[in-house]
């Protein structure tokens, strides 16, 4: 099983492919290929799927980790490479999501619609886990959060008694099942990395073995990442990190100053295998 990370706000050294502000990863087994998440633009998600050798039209399903645009830009690349495609999401997905910016609301879900979307791909809303191929589930509906989310101030959406703080319910991850545990894979993590830790060791009861993507730590503060650092050490001591997009340069500090070489960046065109 390997995963190569497509599209992601750096790229790996020398290369030819683009960066933005986004994600896509390329999940490959021997039971089939599944996208999770398609970057913030068709044009860098295109690109950087035909320099790394990968053909849209041979994936087998696509997972939507939240419906931010930075994460479903690239929708209409993989739409058009295959009729009826499954894309597995939470039933959350298509509610309206703002950023407010100087005073104004901006739409910052997907531009495609949901009769759009519906009419060119086969959508598979659920809030509980489902196995997309083999061995790889989504984690369904984070529903237990004691722990902070990772979440952005300025994020909101429109409800009726107003604007409030949005609170994330489209947040899902994916796990893959290895013969020595499991491998978490996220695209933002809005749920909360420890919530969605905890959230996956009680429902797969298996050990964690690895973190791959965005965990949203970029507007945390020393004492939560301290915190994270406990609780990571207490309850997950074998884990290695590969980070990238949201995690934030201080998280990612602490974090490596904390676990060392576990501790590793996650950009576009890396590839990472696991038996």
């Amino acid at each position: 099983m390997k995963i190569v990370c497509v599209v992601e706000n750096n790229v790996i050294a020398n290369s030819d492919l683009q960066s933005e502000h986004g994600l896509s990863f390329w999940i490959e087994t021997p039971d089939g290929a599944v996208l999770l998440d398609t970057g913030q633009t068709a044009s860098v998600f295109s690109h950087n799927l035909e320099k790394l050798g990968l053909l849209p039209q041979t994936v087998s399903a696509l997972a939507l980790s939240h419906s931010h645009y930075d994460h479903t830009g690239g929708l209409e690349i993989v739409l058009a490479a295959k009729n009826s495609l499954p894309i597995y999401a939470n039933p959350d997905l298509f509610r309206p999501r703002y950023a407010l910016r100087n005073g104004e609301y901006h739409s910052i879900g997907m531009k495609i619609s949901q009769s759009t979307l519906s009419s060119q791909a086969n959508i598979k809303l659920s809030d509980t886990p489902i196995e997309l191929i083999p061995g790889l589930w989504t984690t369904g509906e984070i529903v237990e959060r004691p722990e902070p989310q990772g979440s952005s101030p300025h994020l909101f959406i429109q409800t009726v008694k107003g604007w409030e703080p949005d609170p994330y319910l489209d947040d899902m991850s994916l796990v893959y099942k290895t013969s020595n545990g499991l491998v978490l894979i996220c695209g933002c993590c809005h749920a909360g990395i420890l919530n969605t830790l905890f959230h996956v060791k009680r429902i797969f009861s298996e050990p964690i073995i690895a973190i791959i993507g965005g965990i949203h730590l970029n507007h945390a503060d020393n004492q939560y990442l301290d915190h994270v650092v406990e609780v990571i050490a207490e309850n997950f001591p074998s884990l290695d990190l590969y980070l990238n997009h949201c995690t934030g340069e201080t998280a990612f500090a602490k974090l490596s100053k904390a676990f060392g070489q576990r501790v590793k960046k996650y950009p576009a065109g890396s590839i990472l295998k696991f038996e």
